[in-house]
């Protein structure tokens, strides 16, 4: 009786191992394509930077448009320069 308890417990053992080695398996595989999966974006992203224009990407004629009260105060600063250093 005790020989047929200890073939049992062996393999409900090896039925156990048998099980938590597929389970760490489907895990590790999922893990697997997840990290070439987010290799696969990345290279996606990086491409789209890299080769489509952004549409939104600020503009060289898209400023803000300067005001009179700014070209005023431009112009008192002009002034300031020539007369401290250019009369020297």
């Amino acid at each position: 009786m005790s020989y047929i308890k200890l073939v049992l417990i062996v393999v409900g053992l090896l039925v156990a191992a048998m099980f938590a080695l597929s389970i760490f398996s489907i895990v590790y595989s999922a893990l697997w394509y997840l990290f070439l999966f987010g290799i696969v974006a990345v290279g996606g992203v990086v491409g789209y930077k890299l080769f489509i224009k952004d549409k939104e990407s600020p503009r060289l004629e898209a400023g803000t448009p300067t005001g009179i009260a700014e070209m005023k105060n431009a112009d008192r600063a002009l002034e300031e320069y020539k007369r401290k250093h250019l009369t020297k």
